[in-house]
């Protein structure tokens, strides 16, 4: 499988445009820069390429400021005293690290930098940012004409990697761990023998370094080693900033999750209410601080919205039917009479005695049990839906000790835990009932393993999985190798694992765009934070040609929790509102035991059975394509108008410094003697090939450029600041464009071609009542329920349904897909509506008329829409909002 990838999406190309313009000013780069090594004694140097930034802090913070009003980013603080460090918000699978991978050419061609460095803060997320540029390669040299590239993981065995990284012309983009150069003892802050540190290689090239999970790096002793890497500026993705400053872009999880960039989510809770009549008692640990002996036990306690499994700490004093909140389950001999932790146990009055990891009951097996169970049943109806569409399904086990999955004898061979024995015993099970029979052919041990840290245990010294509970170490990369590295061979639908248990530490770094279910096998409630462990399922799912796949009720992340889905859905709730400031309703998130319906075609689809479906159907099924007619006079006075409009073009600041450089035994040692400040008005700038500069931005011929440049009365302006100027002219001119692309959009037929009827046999999906309404005159439309994603929907359907004077009404099938210059855009409604004479009429439905309160983009596709349909004489094309619109 080779994944494809979409280059047209377009919050990720206002992330990449957001760096860009905050750097508006910055001068075309004309040649490479040189920097100069002192390497030893005897005076031998060499070169090498490094990024030069020549605006000022003072620019960058006006042009942040543009940038904040753009993208409407509200209630962050500028840091002008950090104003060189940039936070960029997108939410877990919305293509974070394409978008930073992507930015890195973009910076490239606009300013021609050169040196990058990513900084993660593990091994696994540095394999991941390494498997990411392998597999975009291809693409990002298609997309910008094949520039010279090279990356390279930081190795401290090889170190002339670093000289490389400095001398080429190349982009170069170094991936490191943080921990790889934080401290003084580290490899690359050490002093070699030609007399210079390893780290002095990228501090001497300014690079633009970019922070992957930046949340990991708060300590004061990370700040201080990213800085100590001399960085340009750098940028930092995150989709969970704890610093929250100079925010470029946001992409938060309610938008991310609203307009389907992730894969909705829904819960199924797996808990012990059905025990609640026995006492439940489990001991987790047994502490001994300051001569105080205390256990922390899990029981039963009765809370404000019922009776929970919590864990509670006590003593020797301690009473369990006061601790539960007075359970009578708890009243007779549950005292304690002892906690020892010298022989790490306790014991109760009724003589009741629990070792530490024991409980009184095998409640908590029980529960796994289930969790197994609820989670293979889950992945083989999801295998029963898409296998025919070629998407293949994957299930992960979280799970917080290797021994429950695997366990090895003194020497070192390998037996069957016991979450292996029953995922197999469940497994076979479901494998062979009549309605999943023949969907899996393997054998049961190929479609489950386990990814954790290898070891060396027993007398032949086997490789055996431990528990991983040290982090950036080589058992990191001995636990990630194969995850990491083979993606496409686990989402290639021969390969047939399916089934992957992981040490729960698998956090940020891994995912995979074709996880369906994700089952928290852990002993206690997990200490993640929800949005972790949701985090390696949100990608959107993929085909097997690589192609990703759009469609909301397909991508169903089902969560296998050992809670319920009210604490759950709350504890996801409450986080995201935290840290977001956003509402976010609970009710996003689905109830996995809540009803679902079956949307489905309430007779077959035939003339007979549906005469006005095909009376409107025929009317505007024809497949159109769009060519573009405006005058060129039009769009150079449109574009000279917004010129003359544009803000004043600024002088840069120019900072320099004059320092003094001295070699010592500890390295290259630099000390600030001056700092002055001069204006780009003495500089005498070599003005650009303009007439290349824009062409390569926007095609337009030369005469067009010439005419907008010499009637906006600014030219004289490009001797300040040629960059400015020209990205102001290039904004200015594609907006024009823009505008008259969609004033004189031309639609005609493709020679007969038709949208194909069975679009609407792929609606027909199973899915939650409370997106749904449900359909009483089931004459008046196709199918029994209508899907509706708003209330506006909701109320539309019903009104269309109740209304005598509309004959007949349903919802536009996804896979109806019109072309426009911004994407394809699917109306929603084809409506029959007969008062003197018969209408028939295709409606949009917005919440507002008002296009001011639309985003841009939606105004734009509505009037391509009705475009479109003005081919066809008998159709009316409208937004509304309710049905009264339609009158």
């Amino acid at each position: 499988m080779k994944i494809q990838f979409d280059s047209t999406q377009s919050y990720q190309l206002e992330a990449i445009q957001s760096v860009i313009d905050v750097l508006e000013g910055q001068p075309i780069s004309q040649g490479d820069f040189e920097v100069n090594f002192q390497t030893d004694n005897i005076g031998f140097s060499e070169k090498g390429i490094a990024n030069i930034l020549q605006i000022s802090n003072e620019q960058i913070i006006e042009n942040l400021k543009k940038v904040h009003a753009k993208n409407q980013i509200l209630n962050t603080k500028i840091d002008h005293t950090n104003i060189k460090s940039l936070n960029i918000e997108m939410e877990t699978g919305t293509g974070k690290t394409y978008t930073f991978l992507r930015t890195i050419y973009e910076l490239n061609k606009q300013y021609n930098f050169k040196k990058f460095v990513i900084v993660v803060p593990s091994v696994a997320i540095k394999e991941g940012a390494l498997k990411t540029l392998q597999i975009t390669h291809e693409h990002f040299q298609m997309l910008y004409n094949s520039p010279a590239v090279e990356f390279v993981l930081y190795d401290r065995n090889h170190k002339g990697k670093l000289r490389n990284f400095a001398i080429s012309n190349a982009i170069q983009i170094l991936v490191i761990n943080i921990d790889s150069f934080a401290k003084d003892n580290n490899v690359i802050n050490q002093v070699k023998e030609q007399g210079i540190k390893p780290i002095e290689y990228i501090q001497n090239v300014s690079p633009i370094v970019i922070i992957d999970e930046p949340q990991n790096f708060d300590t004061e002793i990370r700040k201080q080693a990213i800085q100590n890497l001399n960085p340009l500026f750098t940028l930092r993705y995150s989709a969970t900033h704890t610093e929250k400053y100079n925010f470029l872009y946001s992409l938060n999880p309610v938008q991310a999750y609203d307009l389907g960039l992730v894969k909705q989510i829904e819960v199924q809770g797996v808990t012990s209410e059905s025990d609640f009549n026995h006492p439940y008692i489990e001991l987790k640990k047994i502490t001994n601080i300051k001569n105080k002996t205390e256990a922390l036990i899990e029981i039963f306690v009765k809370t404000l919205t019922g009776i929970q499994p919590k864990s509670v700490l006590i003593d020797a004093k301690s009473n369990l039917f006061d601790v539960s909140g007075r359970l009578e389950i708890y009243k007779d001999g549950f005292m304690v009479n002892n906690i020892s932790k010298k022989d790490n146990e306790i014991i109760f009055h009724n003589n009741l005695v629990l070792k530490v990891g024991q409980s009184n009951l095998h409640l908590q097996d029980d529960i796994q049990k289930v969790q197994v169970e609820k989670t293979i049943k889950s992945h083989f109806e999801k295998l029963k839906e898409l296998q025919s569409k070629g998407i293949k399904v994957l299930s992960l086990f979280f799970i917080d000790k290797v021994s429950n999955y695997r366990v090895y004898d003194e020497d070192g061979n390998a037996e069957k835990g016991k979450f292996a024995v029953w995922f197999e015993e469940i497994f076979k099970q479901y494998q062979q009932k009549p309605q999943y029979k023949d969907l899996i052919t393997f054998d049961v041990e190929q479609m489950h393993n386990g990814y954790f840290s290898a070891d060396k245990k027993g007398k032949q010294k086997k490789e055996v999985w431990v528990d991983s509970k040290e982090k950036n170490t080589q058992k990191d990369d001995d636990t990630y190798t194969l995850i990491m590295k083979d993606k496409e061979r686990l989402l290639d639908t021969n390969e047939p694992l399916q089934f992957i248990f992981s040490h729960s530490a698998l956090r940020e770094g891994w995912d995979n765009p074709n996880i369906f279910q994700i089952c928290t096998l852990n002993d206690t409630k997990s200490e993640l934070k929800k949005r972790q462990e949701i985090g390696r399922g949100l990608r959107l799912c993929v085909n097997s040609l690589g192609e990703r796949i759009q469609d909301k009720n397909i991508n169903l992340l089902t969560i296998i929790a050992n809670e319920s889905y009210d604490t759950f859905a709350n504890a996801l709730q409450k986080e995201i509102q935290e840290e977001t400031g956003l509402p976010f309703d609970k009710k996003r998130i689905k109830n996995k035991d809540e009803p679902k319906a079956k949307i489905k075609l309430n007779k077959e689809l035939t003339a007979d059975n549906y005469p006005l479906f095909f009376e409107i159907w025929e009317k505007i099924n024809q497949q159109t394509k769009y060519k573009v007619n405006f005058k060129t006079e039009d769009l150079i006075k449109l574009a000279t108008d917004k010129i003359k409009q544009m803000p004043s073009i600024r002088q840069p600041v120019i900072i320099s410094h004059l320092a003094k450089i001295d070699i010592t035994n500890q390295g290259v040692i630099s000390e600030v003697r001056e700092e002055s400040v001069s204006y780009a008005k003495k500089i005498n700038y070599q003005i650009p090939n303009i007439y290349a500069h824009i062409q390569s931005k926007i095609e337009l011929k030369k005469t067009t450029i010439f005419q907008i440049l010499t009637t906006c009365e600014r030219l004289n302006e490009i001797t300040i600041n040629p960059q400015m100027f020209l990205d102001n002219v290039v904004d200015c001119i594609r907006q024009s464009l823009q505008q008259l692309l969609v004033d004189g959009i031309k639609y005609e037929t493709i020679n007969g071609k038709k949208y194909d009827i069975n679009l609407f046999h792929n609606e027909e999906i199973e899915t939650y009542l409370d997106g749904l309404y449900e359909v009483k005159n089931k004459e008046k439309t196709i199918f029994n329920y209508v899907s509706v994603d708003s209330s506006t929907e909701e109320n539309f359907a019903k009104d269309c349904e109740k209304d005598e004077k509309i004959k007949f009404f349903f919802k536009i099938p996804k896979g109806f897909k019109i072309p426009t210059p911004l994407g394809y855009y699917t109306p929603d409604w084809a409506i029959i509506l007969e008062n003197d004479k018969k209408i028939y009429f295709v409606a949009e439905t917005k919440s507002t008329l008002n296009h001011n309160e639309l985003r841009g983009s939606e105004t734009q596709k509505i009037a391509c829409g009705k475009a479109h349909f003005e081919l066809f004489e008998e159709v009316t094309y409208k937004q509304v909002t309710k049905k009264m619109d339609l009158y």
